[in-house]
Protein backbone atom coordinates (compact mmCIF):
# COMPACT_ATOMS: atom_id res chain seq x y z
CA UNK A 1 0.00 0.00 0.00
CA UNK A 2 1.36 3.64 -1.00
CA UNK A 3 1.84 5.84 1.83
CA UNK A 4 1.37 9.22 0.77
CA UNK A 5 3.90 12.40 2.05
CA UNK A 6 1.02 13.72 4.03
CA UNK A 7 0.95 10.72 5.82
CA UNK A 8 4.31 9.77 6.26
CA UNK A 9 4.75 12.78 8.27
CA UNK A 10 1.51 12.64 10.38
CA UNK A 11 2.58 9.21 10.80
CA UNK A 12 5.84 10.06 11.72
CA UNK A 13 4.42 13.18 13.98
CA UNK A 14 2.36 11.09 16.16
CA UNK A 15 5.22 8.45 16.40
CA UNK A 16 7.85 11.03 17.95
CA UNK A 17 5.01 12.50 20.62
CA UNK A 18 4.26 9.05 21.49
CA UNK A 19 7.79 9.11 22.96
CA UNK A 20 7.89 12.34 24.66
CA UNK A 21 9.89 14.28 21.79
CA UNK A 22 10.55 17.60 22.61
CA UNK A 23 10.69 20.85 19.99
CA UNK A 24 9.21 18.65 17.08
CA UNK A 25 9.81 20.78 13.67
CA UNK A 26 8.66 20.03 9.99
CA UNK A 27 9.97 21.69 7.13
CA UNK A 28 8.54 21.09 3.47
CA UNK A 29 11.77 21.81 1.34
CA UNK A 30 10.14 21.00 -1.91
CA UNK A 31 12.01 23.33 -4.18
CA UNK A 32 14.81 23.82 -1.74
CA UNK A 33 16.45 20.60 -2.19
CA UNK A 34 16.50 17.80 -4.33
CA UNK A 35 17.13 14.98 -1.77
CA UNK A 36 13.89 15.16 -0.18
CA UNK A 37 10.55 16.91 0.87
CA UNK A 38 10.09 16.82 4.37
CA UNK A 39 12.56 17.56 7.15
CA UNK A 40 11.63 16.63 10.58
CA UNK A 41 14.19 17.47 13.40
CA UNK A 42 12.98 16.21 17.45
CA UNK A 43 15.07 16.10 20.47
CA UNK A 44 14.99 13.52 23.54
CA UNK A 45 16.64 14.07 27.15
CA UNK A 46 18.90 11.10 27.10
CA UNK A 47 20.28 8.46 24.33
CA UNK A 48 17.88 5.97 25.27
CA UNK A 49 15.05 8.02 24.82
CA UNK A 50 16.08 8.89 21.19
CA UNK A 51 16.73 5.52 20.41
CA UNK A 52 12.99 5.06 22.08
CA UNK A 53 11.94 7.73 19.15
CA UNK A 54 13.84 6.55 16.12
CA UNK A 55 12.19 3.23 16.90
CA UNK A 56 8.88 3.74 17.05
CA UNK A 57 9.12 6.30 13.72
CA UNK A 58 10.81 3.36 12.04
CA UNK A 59 8.11 0.68 13.95
CA UNK A 60 5.04 2.85 13.01
CA UNK A 61 6.22 3.51 9.18
CA UNK A 62 6.88 -0.02 8.98
CA UNK A 63 3.87 -1.23 9.62
CA UNK A 64 2.47 0.69 6.59
CA UNK A 65 4.71 -1.10 4.57
CA UNK A 66 7.37 2.01 4.94
CA UNK A 67 11.01 1.15 5.51
CA UNK A 68 14.04 3.25 5.55
CA UNK A 69 16.26 3.55 2.87
CA UNK A 70 18.80 4.08 5.46
CA UNK A 71 19.42 4.83 9.30
CA UNK A 72 22.70 6.76 10.48
CA UNK A 73 23.91 7.37 14.01
CA UNK A 74 21.82 4.36 15.91
CA UNK A 75 24.27 3.24 18.15
CA UNK A 76 25.57 6.26 19.18
CA UNK A 77 22.63 8.02 19.83
CA UNK A 78 22.98 11.75 20.29
CA UNK A 79 21.85 12.10 16.58
CA UNK A 80 20.30 9.60 14.41
CA UNK A 81 18.81 10.52 10.84
CA UNK A 82 16.04 8.23 9.01
CA UNK A 83 15.67 8.09 5.47
CA UNK A 84 12.62 7.92 4.13
CA UNK A 85 13.44 8.96 0.69
CA UNK A 86 10.47 11.71 0.05
CA UNK A 87 10.97 12.58 4.76
CA UNK A 88 14.49 12.60 6.61
CA UNK A 89 13.84 12.54 10.42
CA UNK A 90 16.53 13.78 12.63
CA UNK A 91 16.48 12.43 16.08
CA UNK A 92 18.73 14.64 18.28
CA UNK A 93 20.00 14.39 21.74
CA UNK A 94 19.01 17.69 22.95
CA UNK A 95 22.34 19.21 23.68
CA UNK A 96 23.60 17.92 19.91
CA UNK A 97 20.43 19.90 18.43
CA UNK A 98 22.13 23.06 19.99
CA UNK A 99 25.18 22.20 19.12
CA UNK A 100 24.56 21.58 15.77
CA UNK A 101 21.22 24.14 15.10
CA UNK A 102 20.65 21.89 12.05
CA UNK A 103 17.16 23.55 11.64
CA UNK A 104 19.03 26.68 10.80
CA UNK A 105 19.56 25.30 7.04
CA UNK A 106 16.50 25.66 6.57
CA UNK A 107 14.81 28.69 8.14
CA UNK A 108 13.41 30.15 5.12
CA UNK A 109 11.79 26.80 4.10
CA UNK A 110 7.76 26.27 4.96
CA UNK A 111 7.28 24.59 8.07
CA UNK A 112 4.55 21.91 8.31
CA UNK A 113 1.25 22.82 10.17
CA UNK A 114 1.91 20.43 12.97
CA UNK A 115 -2.07 20.83 13.49
CA UNK A 116 -2.52 19.60 10.79
CA UNK A 117 -1.31 16.38 11.67
CA UNK A 118 -3.44 15.58 14.74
Amino acid sequence: MEVNLQKKAEIGFNAVLSKKAADVLIFDIRGVSNTTDFFMVCSGESNRQVQAIADEVITKLRERGVKPMGIEGYEVAKWILLDFSDMVVHVFHEETRKYYEIERLWEGAPKVEINTLL
